[in-house]
């Protein structure tokens, strides 16, 4: 019996974005509490050029030949074992655990949830990833309160976005950074002061807050803990803040562990139910077939965009 094909994006080695290659490889099959997807549009995470790249070859190796890839959204073709609560010719959306640069994918039904109507797939896909690491970060590490002043770092990137609308919902003061293009984007999220990085220290407008939420890292991660006030906490997604500065400032301060969570059917939902209402909205910088996305990791290293950048796959058939 011959074993379906399918198209994918493929990385063999590390290097820049001529390394991710469409290749025509095996269909994968549905494991155990598994789905097959079909998939339909796919987020394009800055972690994806940064592990392609060689960068987080310490902390993240790959193991080659493999597709990249986690955020998705598609049709259901094929159920495995065990799988309860879920169809075939189901629309879902959520994170993959086999890659998502190709036209299937395989995913564990605990990290998928039904797509709502309201929510176009290019919509849904940017969730995981997205909206998830916000949400966790500001409810679970942070645990942020109404009233409460935080500083949100890069608020019109792909998770920045999601941020500053869950922090305003939830009654918070937010003081957000953005680039001069994208002032006005951040106010209309909900941002209450906006301070434009490309001419102003945060921290002449910036004092005393209650939290930090930060998607950049490094000096700008350093200079932010300065920011917070006594008992106040930094939260980073991309590393581990020092812990003697943090102790010297008498604040807390540690990296999201779950900034990227494989994230469960009510997480999804229950973000997914504020987009469908129109409580909360996502946006799209940039969309690219699969077979550019090569593209759309040069766009990714830019920087400095708004919202998501995204893969829509079609199928002949």
């Amino acid at each position: 019996m011959t074993q379906d094909m399918m198209q994918a994006i493929r990385v063999h080695q590390y290097g820049g974005p001529e390394e991710l290659r469409l290749e025509t490889v095996p269909r994968p099959e549905p494991r155990e509490g598994e789905v097959l997807i079909r998939v339909y549009a796919t987020g394009v995470l800055p972690l994806e050029w940064k592990i392609r790249s060689g960068a987080f070859h310490n902390v993240m190796p790959a193991t080659f030949p493999y597709i990249p890839g986690s955020a998705i959204a598609g049709v259901i073709e094929a159920v495995g074992p065990d799988v309860v609560g879920f169809r075939v010719g189901q629309a879902v959306f959520g994170r993959a655990n086999r890659g998502a640069y190709a036209e299937y994918t395989t995913a564990a039904v605990e990290n998928l949830a039904p797509k709502p109507e309201a929510l176009s797939f290019e919509d849904a896909a940017t969730i995981s990833g997205g909206a998830t690491p916000a949400w966790t970060a500001l409810n679970e590490n942070i645990d942020l309160q109404a009233g409460q002043r935080i500083l949100i770092h890069a608020a019109a990137g792909g998770v920045g976005l999601f941020a500053v609308q869950f922090a305003r919902l939830k009654g918070a003061h937010v003081i957000a950074t953005a680039s001069s293009a994208n002032l006005d984007y951040a106010r209309s999220l909900g941002a209450e002061i906006v301070i434009d990085y490309t001419t102003t220290q945060f921290e002449s407008e910036a004092r005393n807050v209650d939290a930090v939420l930060d998607m950049i890292g490094g000096e700008t991660m350093r200079r932010s803990m300065r920011v917070v006030r006594h008992g106040g906490i930094l939260v980073s997604l991309l590393e581990e803040p020092p812990q003697d500065v943090a102790r010297e400032l008498g604040i807390r301060a540690m990296k999201n562990t779950a900034a990227f969570p494989y994230p469960s059917t009510r997480l999804l939902g229950d973000i997914a139910h504020l987009m469908a209402a129109g409580q909360v909205r996502t946006a799209i910088e940039h969309t690219f077939p699969l077979a550019e996305a090569h593209l759309a990791h040069e766009r990714s290293q830019t920087g400095h965009g708004r919202g998501r950048i995204l893969l829509s796959i079609a199928h002949s058939n």
